[in-house]
């Protein structure tokens, strides 16, 4: 019954999951306290799944959100949007975006975007040649979404599951080759738009042996794992602003 649900988890959530993954289809970040008045404000929009939301972390503590506060100044600050949810592969990422800009329509331009997705397409057992198509859709849309300035995104690499004890009993070797061929792929087709690319697997690989880097859950990175992300992500931004 274990494994059953949390295979269940991966995939949809349960009730609460599902309505914190609806809350964060349209979640803002913005400070608490209000920014000077002479700040100049940058937007970022962030495109994902339960790795952006930062499933199982509080919404302060996900990469896009730890970016943002790292990237604020006394003269600047940072807006963000996300549009993930846990249990997203590329077309439903497609389905989300089209949906959140329904609701809430997105802007014309936004100084910085980043994308990460494909891990519930590798866990569900698609092949990449399914993937790639639908990942380069979705990279030229994240472009489209930075002005057509592919120097304004930033794609992530899918972290490795195979690590997690979410991951006990399964053919952990086999995982990671499947996720190197989706990162391989992701990469080219990131290369080939001029977009930087930030390998974060290689960090979520140290969870075998630290469990301080996963969540509650035991298969979501924690907000440790996470400020690593931001950093890199962060590093890269803050010299386009």
């Amino acid at each position: 019954m274990k494994n059953i649900f949390a295979i269940l988890f991966f995939l949809t959530c349960s009730s609460s999951c599902s309505k914190k993954g609806t809350d964060s289809l349209y979640f803002s970040i913005t400070d608490t306290m209000p920014p000077p008045s002479s700040a100049k404000k940058y937007q970022y929009l962030a495109l994902g799944d339960s790795y952006t939301i930062g499933e199982s972390v509080t919404p302060q503590d996900n990469f896009p959100s730890q970016a943002a506060a790292m990237l604020k100044t006394d003269t600047s600050v940072v807006e963000t949007r996300i549009i993930a949810r846990t249990g997203w592969t590329t077309d439903e990422l497609e389905e989300g975006i089209v949906s959140a800009n329904n609701a809430t329509p997105l802007l014309a331009k936004y100084d910085f975007v980043s994308l990460l997705i494909g891990v519930n397409n590798q866990y569900r057992g698609r092949s990449v040649e399914n993937y790639k198509p639908e990942f380069e859709a979705l990279l030229k849309k994240a472009i489209h979404y930075a002005a057509n300035r592919p120097e304004r995104v930033v794609v992530l690499s899918i972290p490795d599951w195979g690590v997690t004890p979410f991951a006990e009993g399964r053919d952990k070797e086999q995982i990671a080759r499947a996720i190197d061929v989706y990162n391989a792929a992701s990469k080219e087709i990131a290369m080939r738009y001029n977009v930087y690319y930030i390998d974060i697997t290689p960090w979520t690989r140290e969870a075998a042996t630290d469990l301080t880097l996963l969540a509650t859950d035991g298969l979501h990175p924690s907000g440790k794992d996470y400020n690593r992300w931001a950093k890199a992500v962060a590093g890269y931004f803050k010299a386009k602003m």
